[in-house]
């Protein structure tokens, strides 16, 4: 059954009048004629009953008028919707985050872009470096917020701030009060470590951060996200070298120092697949990138 059929068929319900309703369509009366026929012969019923005078819907015409303005009013929600999505203004994008993002103001990013674009759906889904990168290659998640220095060369990226290394210790510790603290003075303590295969990249800065210092560093634990490092550290586990932005978890117990002599930076960017080419995506990207170089 064509639409075209449908809407004659709305709008001579509505005029009851084919002259009026030929006119509102902009056709003559005998195309509208012939389309009545034959969308009677179609369903196999009489729509419609008329005189010189007067048209008139049967019950099944009276029916089946809510029935063609329902499809109607579907069809053209589905037509908005293609718009919408291909404008920008309305769709889902996935989005995979790790935990210290969170504290980086990647959440704040993400709010700015929903308050812009309200109909837009942004799903963030908390995943390891590791694990937005395998998700990104899938198709699993559209962008990725992501610790890592170097990806691989079929995703497009953008810088997002860095964070400089701090020390974390227990409150406890006789060091604890200080201002700042010289990485020297925590070279023979039990290190709370990140895990190397759930992010080489943060595992290697810290590392790289102590050789720089001559220290090679007793591993006491190894944890998967810098929350846990922090909370293993509050628990008198070790001590940690953690993002500066670790301090806004709020976990008590702890205390972060800064590290005199020594400036180590942890990479983060955000990162999508360079063949996405949508404006839904293209519009969070360039919403990011404001938002970082206004707060830089």
């Amino acid at each position: 059954m064509k639409t075209h059929l449908l809407r004659y068929f709305v709008v001579l319900a509505e005029e009851r009048h084919f002259g009026r309703a030929a006119q509102r369509l902009f056709i003559t009366q005998p195309p509208l004629s012939t389309a009545l026929k034959t969308l009677e012969e179609d369903l196999g019923v009489l729509l419609v009953e008329r005189d010189a005078k007067h048209v008139r819907l049967t019950p099944a015409g009276e029916a089946f008028l809510l029935e063609a303005r329902k499809v109607l009013a579907q069809l053209q929600r589905a037509a908005d919707v293609v718009r919408s999505v291909a404008q920008g203004t309305e769709g889902r994008l996935d989005v995979g985050i790790t935990g210290s993002m969170v504290y980086r103001n990647v959440p704040q990013y993400c709010k700015a872009f929903e308050t812009a674009r309200p109909n837009v759906e942004l799903c963030m889904h908390e995943m390891s470096t590791g694990e937005q990168l395998r998700a990104l290659a899938s198709g699993d998640i559209d962008v990725g917020f992501l610790n890592i220095g170097f990806p691989p060369d079929d995703l497009a990226v953008l810088p997002l701030e860095s964070e400089v290394l701090v020390a974390c210790l227990p409150e406890s510790h006789p060091l604890a009060a200080n201002a700042d603290i010289e990485l020297q003075q925590i070279a023979r303590e039990d290190f709370v470590m990140f895990a190397r295969d759930v992010s080489p990249a943060n595992y290697d800065n810290v590392i790289a951060c102590m050789h720089q210092a001559g220290i090679h560093p007793r591993t006491s634990h190894a944890a998967r996200q810098w929350l846990t490092v922090v909370a293993l550290v509050s628990t008198g586990c070790g001590v940690a070298l953690v993002p500066a932005c670790m301090a806004k978890a709020g976990i008590n117990g702890v205390r972060f120092l800064p590290l005199r002599g020594v400036k180590m930076l942890t990479p983060a960017i955000m990162a999508w697949r360079k063949n996405d080419d949508r404006v839904l995506l293209s519009a969070l990207v360039e919403t990011v990138r404001s938002c970082v170089q206004t707060s830089g």
